[in-house]
């Protein structure tokens, strides 16, 4: 898939779970995880933004667009 998604980047930078993330952002650690992993069709933009809150980064660091 051209898009990757680099949660699992920006909360290692940030030393933050997967739990405490969960919980910053209101999601459940399912739907993070399939987040996190890549197999998400699409995300909300207020998804996003809690997201990008909670980790203190801009929705470039999360979502890359890669080339085929």
């Amino acid at each position: 898939m051209p898009i990757i998604v680099n949660v699992d980047v920006m909360m290692a930078k940030r030393k933050m779970s997967l739990n405490e993330l969960s919980e910053k952002v209101g999601l459940t650690l399912s739907n993070l995880s399939i987040l996190k992993t890549g197999k998400a069709k699409a995300i909300r933009f207020s998804t996003l933004k809690a997201i990008c809150k909670a980790l203190d980064c801009q929705p470039g660091d999360i979502l890359e667009y890669v080339n085929d």
